[in-house]
C-alpha cells in the first residue's frame, strides 16, 4: 500500500452511491465521529462549570448566558470562566465571549472564528 493510499484511502472502494430506498428517500450518510449538538445553558454559579465541561467532552458546543451571574456576583464569574477556559483549553476546545451577555464554547472538533475590527 502506498503512502497516498495510507493517508487519503482506496478512492473506489470507500465511494458509495446513495441510493433511493423503497420510501423514496435518500439514506443520511454515517458521520465519521459524534455528531455535535448545540446546548443552550447559563452559568449562573461555579457548580455550573462541571455541567457545562462535561458538555464539552460529550463533543457539544454550548452557548452559555452569563448575565445573571455579571449582576449579582462579578468575582464568582471571573473564578467560573477562568475554570471553564482551563478546562476547555486542556481538551483542545476554544471559547469565546459573544457580546457581553453569551460565551460560546465549543469542543476540539470546532473552532470560533474571529473577525478583527473594522475601523
Amino acid at each position: 500500500m502506498g503512502l497516498m493510499e495510507r493517508l487519503f484511502g482506496k478512492k473506489e472502494q470507500e465511494k458509495k452511491e446513495l441510493e433511493p430506498d423503497e420510501m423514496g428517500e435518500v439514506p443520511e450518510p454515517a458521520f465519521a465521529g459524534h455528531q455535535s449538538t448545540i446546548i443552550v445553558d447559563k452559568i449562573d454559579s461555579y457548580a455550573s462549570c462541571d455541567r457545562i465541561i462535561r458538555q464539552i467532552k460529550s463533543n457539544n458546543i454550548v452557548i452559555a448566558k452569563i448575565k445573571d451571574l455579571k449582576d449579582t456576583n462579578m468575582d464568582e464569574l471571573k473564578q467560573s470562566v477562568n475554570r471553564i477556559k482551563t478546562a476547555v483549553t486542556s481538551l483542545n476546545g476554544d471559547i469565546a465571549g459573544v457580546g457581553e451577555e453569551w460565551l460560546i464554547i465549543t469542543p476540539r472538533t470546532a473552532r470560533v472564528h474571529r473577525q478583527e475590527d473594522r475601523t
